[in-house]
C-alpha cells in the first residue's frame, strides 16, 4: 500500500498541496510511518483562495508549514472515528471542529471523500483549504 505523499502525488488532483508540501519540506515527515489523519484539499480548495495566496504562501514558508501541519492530525481517524468526536487537534496544534450532522464537515470544509487509507494513515479529500482563527 502506498503511503499518503506517494497516494496525493498519483491522484493528480493534489498538485498544488504536493508542491506546497515539497516547499515546505513536509515529504519525509508525511513519508514516515506516522500514522497521520490528513484532511486533504485537492486542486479546485486551493483555486477557492484569493487570487495570489498560494504564490505568497510558497514564499512565506513558515506560514506555508503552519497551515499545511492544520490539516494533519497524529494517529489513523476513520470517518467513523471522527464522527463521534467535536473536534480534534492538529499537528500545529489548533483544534478543527468536526460536524457530521449534515454530511462531513471539518470546519469550513466539506469531506468530499473520505477514508483513502494509505500504509502510514488515512487520507479525507476537502473541498476548501482550512484556515486557522
Amino acid at each position: 500500500m502506498a503511503d499518503i505523499v506517494d497516494i496525493a502525488v498519483g491522484a493528480g488532483s493534489f498538485q498544488t498541496l504536493v508542491t506546497a508540501v515539497q516547499v515546505a519540506g513536509l515529504v519525509d515527515t508525511l513519508k514516515s510511518p506516522g500514522p497521520f489523519t490528513v484532511f486533504a484539499p485537492n486542486d479546485d480548495a486551493f483555486a477557492k483562495l484569493p487570487p495570489g495566496t498560494v504564490q505568497t504562501l510558497v514564499q512565506n514558508i513558515p506560514q506555508l508549514t503552519r497551515i499545511l501541519t492544520y490539516h494533519v492530525v497524529p494517529g489513523k481517524l476513520m470517518a467513523a472515528d471522527l464522527a463521534k468526536l467535536n473536534s480534534v487537534t492538529s499537528v500545529e496544534g489548533s483544534e478543527i471542529r468536526i460536524d457530521t450532522s449534515n454530511g462531513f464537515e471539518v470546519k469550513n470544509a466539506t469531506v468530499i471523500a473520505p477514508d483513502i487509507e494509505a500504509s502510514n494513515g488515512v487520507i479525507h479529500v476537502i473541498d476548501t483549504v482550512i484556515l486557522m482563527g
